[in-house]
């Protein structure tokens, strides 16, 4: 692939957000066989990548697959735009190019539904459209996660359906200014999350999942020892569903550049783990038991979505973030929508 035709500027003025990290990032970018897409905000988030010469996107991640996530360590979100659109199969070949360690949706912890199309590729969640599906680090809830997540849109929403990410470096900023207690409270003490799973899968919820899917066994004896191993602690409820607590886990983080983050599920729970099972006043405590505050849960979350960038998606659009660093969403929307997702780069707390 040719190589791709950059400004010889320096990037600072261009790429506002970059400032912290422009003498690192700089070069890599000019490494990269793509083209960088002028900036359309003040923030310019995510980075924008466009083809330059021949427009086979897994060519050109697999020609840059080092560089490529090195950039991502760095900016969090990387957008791919207006290359060859190959499908689902396709998008398989572009996770496949970056040479990660591959994570399926079966080995994971995940509470959503979804359905696979390759090995590597499935459904984004499967909730109805009319649902929010708030700010997530996918599957910080849970002992194992993903440290990169690949998304492809397959065909856009009529109207809505944006994918709204929110910097988690940036969060902690404005955490430590705003809530300094309750950051040094989740810092000490980490965070547990309780959620019932259902004995069938309930595609009516965000986090509907069946316990037999999301711990992958076929009866109670397997599940509790499962559960055993994680180091959960359990309960059967009526109708054979599962409440779950997990032990205390991290709610704070570093990335591979040293920047704290706040990795948690604490805004997608408390905000959005409500359905005929689950209250999501009940889903977060402390890693001790305590209860956490409800006005800082509550400050928390606005303060979440004031940092949010709304990715209105365009068919063929590839994004590339990094777990740590990125939450992620679904907007409500109308008319079809079909956005596909993958994980790789499993890691443990």
């Amino acid at each position: 692939m040719t190589q791709g035709c950059f400004v010889k500027k320096r990037l600072t003025g261009s790429i506002p957000f970059m400032t912290e990290t422009d003498w690192a990032i700089e070069p890599l970018l000019r490494r990269l066989p793509f083209r960088i897409a002028p900036a359309k905000r003040a923030d310019n988030f995510p980075l924008e990548l466009t083809p330059s010469g021949a427009d086979q996107l897994a060519d050109g991640l697999s020609e840059a697959a080092i560089d490529v996530m090195s950039v991502l360590d760095r900016v969090g979100a990387i957008l791919f735009r207006g290359f060859h659109n190959d499908g689902d199969a396709g998008f398989d070949r572009c996770i496949e190019a970056l040479n990660l360690k591959p994570f399926t949706y079966a080995e994971s912890l995940s509470n959503a539904v979804r359905k696979n199309r390759t090995a590597r590729v499935f459904t984004a969640n499967e909730a109805p459209p009319d649902l929010e599906i708030f700010l997530h680090h996918e599957m910080a809830q849970t002992p194992i996660f993903p440290r990169y997540l690949f998304f492809y849109c397959e065909h856009p929403a009529a109207t809505g359906g944006a994918t709204p990410l929110c910097r988690s470096d940036h969060l902690m900023v404005a955490l430590e200014r705003q809530l300094p207690s309750f950051v040094k409270q989740c810092r000490d003490l980490g965070v547990s999350y309780t959620h019932t799973m259902p004995a069938q899968a309930d595609s009516g919820s965000g986090q509907g999942r069946s316990w037999l899917d999301t711990l992958s066994v076929s009866s109670r004896v397997a599940a509790e020892s499962k559960l055993q191993q994680l180091g959960y602690s359990w309960a059967w409820l009526a109708g054979d569903d599962l409440r779950v607590t997990t032990p205390a886990l991290p709610a704070i983080r570093h990335t591979n550049t040293g920047t704290e983050v706040f990795f948690n599920q604490l805004v997608a729970a408390f905000a959005g783990w409500e359905d005929q099972r689950n209250s999501a006043a009940s889903s977060v405590s402390f890693g001790d038991g305590s209860s956490m505050p409800l006005s800082a849960l509550k400050e928390m979350v606005t303060l979440a979505y004031q940092q949010v960038y709304d990715h209105f998606w365009h068919a063929g659009d590839v994004v590339l973030l990094d777990n740590l660093r990125v939450m992620h969403g679904r907007r409500p929307y109308s008319g079809s929508r079909t956005v596909l997702a993958g994980l790789a780069g499993p890691q443990s707390h």
